[in-house]
């Protein structure tokens, strides 16, 4: 007996083939093998003249959804249905969550087999639990398949509705989503809030004591028997003291007169309060704390943490990342406690098994929490893991078997102090026993150095003491505006408010920086101008939609249909159409929408216009009766943006920016400008005469701050002649060029031979004979015919069809992935440490079935061949689900 087993990628199935018994036959679809249309493209010709055919859904009929094989999963489907045909048995075995129960119900919706099929589920890849599996299948649980569906649904409603109001409305291009918006408001709330603020000073004193030779600190907390500012006491709008705070505010000058006043005087202890406290460990990770950790441990994004943890899981080291429990398995206990007692002695593991319920709201998915597979742990060191995805490992490892280690004992002291009318305090903490901090440490990767970095070690002080000062200082502070949300920050509020799946997490937030909502830097989110004006719009007409709890309680109605509780239907009709419906409010709210309102951005503490306009965000301000506009560089976010900078944009618009100097041959002003894209160096002004005066982008990694008026000569004056070859007799030039800075061999018709300059090379210094040095090395290849001959960036590992290499290499228009003859570039968001190989070997597969539609329909018009149809898979719920 043959028996078909499917999976979503070929790393799974790779791992999952050794597990299965002989007979077994297992395959990847690759993720979704269909979909809603993306493109009109996409649409069959026999719906392209329905009017709800571009939605993909018939909200007439039911909410029917159009489904459609994409070009690039077709080949895909062929193979599966191929496979099919030697079977005699079918296994589903896609993740065991709505995503993956989906994909289930379309590879049976799709492939149509007339054998029987069983579902079968598993939340690690271990020989242990796909035996396990293959013993309890089950059917399609048809629960979350419609809440899988009704999310796809409402996304596409929400999305295709309300974005293309915002084209006619804003700018072109703009999206809205479901939860993306939500986000994005999140953001805008934070940087208005950031806006408003208020700063306030407030000075205090510190003072270096000494008892018996040890030395502490105590800082000033009263002052006649009041208590001393904080910055928690002002009010954040106004940076005055908050009403009713009856508290002392002491300026530089006070503070230096209270110093002077209390230099000398006797110091005395007055009370000692020691105050045991416990720490327990933290529960093992969801899909959300391992995204807020590994940002704050190990600075990865939300997407690199799951595409990391995605291969990881894949590949057999951990179980399920996409989890909101914090359960443990029995045998998940018994591994973790294993491990305390071999790794840091029994004197450190909890007196009994601690097992951990799920607080998070709207929590699903029947999964364990994120841990390493199997029933014995593999250690860090033995998994043989390299760079991030041993660093993840680690990480989980180490909060795995923390949580079954005993608590942490400590100590809080507090010592107050008096000299004359003011009362300092001395903070220390003492650990008694670090049980769990000897394994994990929240935000700290060495747990030994954090245990030192905890304690703060106070001498042995009692009541009457008089300690020595031996320094009084006086400390200047200044109240901060509210922190913007890093990647973590917002994936905890995201979860804590229930809005969207610590799942969709990480593709929420890569969207909205790649559609420009967002900049990320210094790892925080900054919203942009286009976000203010889109979250402006739907603030204003569509209040729900951004409301964090109306976006809880349909995640929750989600649940619920996944559960059984409700239906999918009812749901999206209410929600939709009908009179309060998500279509009348459109149509409604079009007509009522002013689009010079809507692409106008309001900021506190800002009297200019601000304005979206198709080039991007500008000033708009009158001077006398003339309207002065002046574009805002694209690297100026709303948060930058001070009447100050707004006069500086407006004085180089009207006036012309301020010249470098002029250069030393032509005499002409020489410019740094920032246009669309990026800064650049300007010869002379823009004239009738000269309307294209010469121009010459920043390198890499130069700020217009930066550069030097001999700097910008030396690029104005690219390309550089440095000689002749020796030869061939032929020029040697250093150039900048799209891909960065350049030597070249011009033989003119004979062709050029480049090579990049690289650091520490400059182009601007690199000398005749290190360019012959550059010149002489072999030049890298140029596509796949020449890249056997490279060294790759990475290696992926081998092709699941024909075992041949996949990697990563580096050509002249960038990095790209290489298999055989098809090169697959990296697309925006991707890099050489990112990148799997089951998305790698997605990219080749539609570069490969891109080529193919390109020679046929070549074929086709060449030879006039007869016209074939391809049809189109569609399908529409059956009542029978």
């Amino acid at each position: 007996m043959s028996t078909l087993v499917i999976v979503e990628s070929p790393t799974k199935a790779r791992t999952i083939r050794n597990y299965l018994p002989s007979g077994y036959r297992v395959e990847a679809s690759m993720g979704h093998i269909r979909d809603l249309p993306s493109s009109a493209d996409e649409i069959p010709a026999n719906y392209k003249g329905e009017d709800w055919a571009q939605l993909g859904v018939n909200v007439q009929a039911q909410f029917d959804p159009l489904y459609v094989v994409p070009k690039t999963k077709k080949q895909v489907v062929k193979s599966l249905k191929e496979a099919l045909k030697a079977a005699d048995e079918l296994i589903l075995a896609t993740d065991e969550d709505r995503e993956g129960e989906s994909i289930s119900w379309h590879l049976k919706e799709v492939l149509k087999p007339k054998i029987p099929i069983k579902r079968m589920v598993f939340h690690e890849i271990t020989q242990e639990a796909i035996r396990a599996a293959l013993k309890d299948c089950r059917d399609i649980n048809y629960n979350l398949v419609h809440a899988q569906e009704t999310r796809r649904i409402l996304d596409r409603l929400v999305g295709y509705t309300l974005s293309p109001l915002l084209w006619k409305k804003i700018a072109y291009g703009l999206s809205a989503g479901r939860v993306q918006s939500v986000a994005v408001r999140l953001l805008v709330q934070r940087e208005r809030e950031r806006r408003r603020f208020q700063s306030a000073g407030y000075w205090d004193l510190k003072a270096s004591l000494e008892q018996e030779k040890s030395p502490f600190e105590a800082k000033l907390i009263t002052l006649g028997g009041k208590k001393l500012v904080t910055g928690s006491d002002f009010d954040a709008n106004t940076g005055k003291i908050a009403q009713g705070k009856d508290v002392v505010l002491l300026n530089e000058q006070g503070a230096i007169a209270l110093k002077d006043r209390l230099e000398g005087k006797i110091w005395t202890v007055t009370n000692i309060e020691e105050r045991p406290t416990t720490r327990k460990p933290y529960p093992p990770f969801t899909t959300s704390t391992l995204q807020q950790e590994a940002n704050r441990k190990l600075g990865l994004s939300a997407r690199d943490t799951m595409r990391i943890a995605q291969k990881l899981y894949e590949e057999g080291y951990i179980t399920y990342m996409r989890t909101d429990s914090v359960h443990l398995s029995e045998q998940a206990i018994t591994a973790a406690r294993t491990c305390v007692e071999e790794m840091y002695g029994k004197e450190y593991l909890s007196p009994k098994p601690k097992q951990y319920t799920t607080k998070s709201k709207g929590a699903q998915e029947a999964h364990e929490a994120i841990r390493p597979a199997g029933s014995r742990f593999r250690t860090p060191k033995e998994t043989g893991l390299g760079d991030r995805e041993f660093r993840l490992y680690d990480l989980i490892w180490k909060r795995t078997v923390a949580c079954q280690m005993k608590d942490a004992k400590l100590t809080q002291i507090a010592v107050n102090l008096e000299v004359e009318d003011a009362g300092f305090r001395a903070n220390g903490k003492r650990i008694d026993f670090p049980g769990f901090f000897r394994a994990y440490v929240e935000g700290s990767d060495d747990p030994d150095a954090a245990i030192e970095d905890q304690e703060v070690i106070l001498p042995p002080l009692k009541v009457g003491d008089k300690p020595d000062c031996k320094e009084l200082d006086v400390v200047g502070h200044e109240t901060q505006p509210p922190a913007r949300y890093t990647e973590a920050s917002l994936v905890k509020t995201l979860e804590s408010e229930g809005v969207g799946r610590p799942s969709t997490y990480a593709s929420i937030i890569g969207t909205i920086i790649d559609r420009g909502y967002v900049q990320m830097r210094n790892k925080t989110l900054i919203p942009t101008f286009t976000a203010f004006a889109v979250s402006r719009l739907l603030e204003e007409h569509f209040p729900d939609l951004v409301d964090t709890r109306f976006t809880s309680r349909m995640e929750q109605t989600l649940d619920n249909i996944a559960t059984g509780e409700e239906q999918w239907l009812p749901y999206l009709e209410q929600f939709y159409l009908g009179e309060k419906g998500l279509e009348t409010q459109v149509k409604v709210r079009e007509s009522q929408i002013d689009p010079s309102t809507a692409k106008s951005v309001i900021l506190e503490n800002l009297d200019a216009a601000v304005k979206i306009g198709k080039y991007g965000p500008y000033l708009e301000v009158m001077q006398g009766e003339e309207k002065v506009s002046a574009s805002i560089p694209p690297d100026l976010t709303p948060s930058d943006l001070t009447p100050e900078q707004v006069q500086l944009l407006l004085k180089q618009k009207i006036e012309g920016p301020d010249s470098l100097g002029l250069h030393e041959e032509t005499g002409e002003p020489i410019y740094v400008l920032t246009g669309n894209y990026g800064p650049y160096i300007q010869l002379g002004d823009k004239t009738d005469e000269n309307p294209k005066p010469k121009r010459v982008s920043l390198p890499k990694g130069v700020k217009p701050e930066d550069v030097t008026l001999d700097m910008a000569m030396g690029l104005l004056s690219l390309p550089r002649l440095l000689g002749e070859h020796p030869e061939t007799g032929a020029k040697i030039k250093a150039s900048l060029g799209r891909f960065g800075p350049y030597v070249v061999h011009d033989q003119g018709k004979d062709g050029k031979d480049y090579r990049s300059i690289k650091a520490p090379d400059d182009v601007l210094t690199i000398t005749y004979e290190r360019a012959l040095q550059l010149l002489a090395e072999p030049k890298r290849g140029r596509g796949a015919s020449r890249s056997k001959t490279k060294t790759p960036l990475r290696e992926l590992g081998n092709h699941p069809d024909d075992e041949q290499a996949v990697n990563i290499y580096e050509g002249p228009y960038g990095i790209y992935v290489n298999h055989g003859k098809v090169n697959a570039g990296l697309p925006e968001g991707e890099t050489v440490e990112s990148i799997t190989l089951e998305r790698a070997l997605q990219l080749l597969a539609e570069k490969a079935a891109t080529k193919k539609t390109t020679r046929k329909k070549t074929t086709t018009k060449a030879t006039g061949t007869k016209k074939t149809t391809t049809k189109k898979t569609t399908s529409r719920k059956k009542s029978s689900s």
